[in-house]
């Protein structure tokens, strides 16, 4: 633990020593402010004025972190959201759709956050461009999903691509080939924030570049689904409300299943709908919030914001967002945490927000090759750019997939599967170990395949495992 923070502690214990917890928390800011503008100062001049706006924006963010002590929710005061305030999708639906479509999607803006990297399944460029079905990367079917909905309905929806530091230049490289498309494309970066150290509370970062030393000392706050697509019910839902009462911001949630217990979850506070994330649970709290009976939904990052109401509360600088603090360890093993705030947070700032029941295929997180397995079988079809679960899977829930240290990487991944397995009645799948997938094996029911350290197991072609439990080694050769 730091000095400050050891410091700031005691201080927090004693009464009337609030003057002496304001003097550190000042001096700490201080030597951030500090660093901050060193910083800055190794900024080249056409960069000055975008990294001075980062860091301000950074200051900010650091100042509301030491004066918000603990996790950020009262406990005592969460409470269930009352009924009407999170509508089944099956509701939104029954309206049906207007006559006039081109009118409702001539309003519309498609945002998609592409500030991720595959960092975690190996890859070096964008996490939307990795390769799914036929050759289509996730970027290709976003671009085909907006270009359907224009060519069917005449209209202009254009997609804009929410970029970090780390994917813009792939990124602009690789929307060349779209120029022929009926969508436009425009690309933003977020935020670059400096990362701290645990220890010292200081940034991580000497100057602004993101390489050699640096390369780990930033980074941009954000999340990502890669299910979510234009959905003409619920959009038709914002722009014509059944009372007139125009909802300024739609969170999408979905049911938690047994791999969604950590998902951030709407909860009524201070007679707010509020989005409640695990960082900001008190720990004494943390099992009652990864409750599927108590807290049934989480949110799905698919969100339907009014653009007046942001240009509104923007003005107002009334947009309220809780900090969530994300402890990092890079790869060199110094411990850091990143100051992130999640847009769902919003929701509490706007006017009349509704929370959307959805089926639980427009939720699909990509962030291992446990996800990459999911979304590249059978379990969902493509239609024009968009994937939904198949027709033929006779239950909603998807299987729960726990591919182990092997598969991690998508080169890895991809060489252990000569081709994605049949998983329509797959409930779980659990892999662990040096294991191999030949052609067209089916996985039914509970699979576990375990290669103890030194073994192998061959999966053969064609084969059918149904509730098996494989261990041991399996090896199979070709005559």
């Amino acid at each position: 633990m730091s000095r400050y923070v050891q410091d700031l502690s005691k201080a927090m214990s004693q009464d009337g020593a609030s003057q002496f917890q304001e003097v550190i928390r000042q001096e700490l800011e201080l030597s951030v402010k500090k660093e901050l503008e060193k910083i800055l100062t190794t900024a080249p001049s056409h960069e000055f004025e975008h990294t001075k706006k980062d860091l301000d924006g950074f200051r900010k963010l650091f100042h509301r972190f030491l004066q918000e002590k603990g996790p950020s929710v009262d406990w005592g005061k969460i409470q269930r959201p009352p009924e009407d305030s999170i509508q089944p999708y099956e509701k939104i639906k029954a309206r049906g759709l207007p006559d006039n479509i081109s009118s409702v999607l001539n309003k519309l803006v498609v945002v998609k956050l592409n500030g991720g990297l595959g960092t975690s399944m190996g890859c070096k460029g964008p996490k939307s461009l990795i390769g799914v079905r036929n050759e289509n990367t996730f970027l290709d079917l976003t671009v085909q999903q907006i270009e359907h909905l224009n060519k069917t309905y005449n209209t202009d929806v254009p997609l804009v691509l929410m970029n970090s530091f780390n994917t813009d230049e792939d990124t602009k490289k690789i929307l060349q080939k779209y120029n022929h498309c009926r969508v436009k494309i425009y690309t933003f970066n977020q935020s670059r924030y400096p990362r701290i150290n645990k220890e010292s509370l200081l940034p991580v970062a000497k100057d602004v570049s993101y390489s050699g030393e640096n390369t780990e000392a930033w980074y941009p706050p954000g999340h990502d689904n890669l299910g979510a697509t234009v959905d003409l019910y619920i959009l038709n839902h914002l722009m014509n409300p059944p009372n007139g009462k125009p909802c300024e911001f739609v969170m999408e949630v979905t049911n938690k299943t047994r791999a969604d217990v950590k998902g951030g979850t709407l909860t009524q506070y201070e007679g707010k709908l509020r989005l409640v994330e695990i960082a900001q649970v008190p720990r004494a709290h943390v099992d009652e919030f990864k409750s599927v009976s108590k807290f049934k939904i989480f949110n799905t990052n698919n969100l339907w914001i009014s653009l007046a109401a942001v240009k509104r509360l923007q003005e107002q600088n009334a947009i309220d967002m809780e900090i969530i603090v994300n402890p990092k360890t890079l790869d060199g093993g110094l411990n850091v945490i990143q100051l992130e705030t999640a847009v769902g947070a919003a929701i509490k700032s706007f006017e009349n927000s509704l929370g959307i029941n959805v089926p639980r295929s427009r939720f699909l997180p990509v962030k291992t090759t446990s996800d990459l397995l999911l979304v590249m079988s059978n379990l969902y079809s493509l239609n024009a750019g968009s994937l939904t679960m198949s027709e033929k899977r006779e239950f909603p829930t998807v299987p729960l997939v726990k591919l182990g240290s092997s598969f991690t990487k998508v080169q890895d991944y991809l060489r252990r599967f000569e081709s994605i397995p049949d998983m329509l009645e797959l409930d779980h799948l659990t892999v662990s170990g040096d294991v191999t997938f030949g052609k067209n094996v089916s996985l039914k029911g509970t699979v576990i395949i375990i290669a103890n350290h030194g073994d192998r197991i061959d999966i053969p072609p064609g084969a059918v495992l149904e509730n098996k439990i494989v261990s041991g080694n399996l090896r199979i050769l070709d005559h």
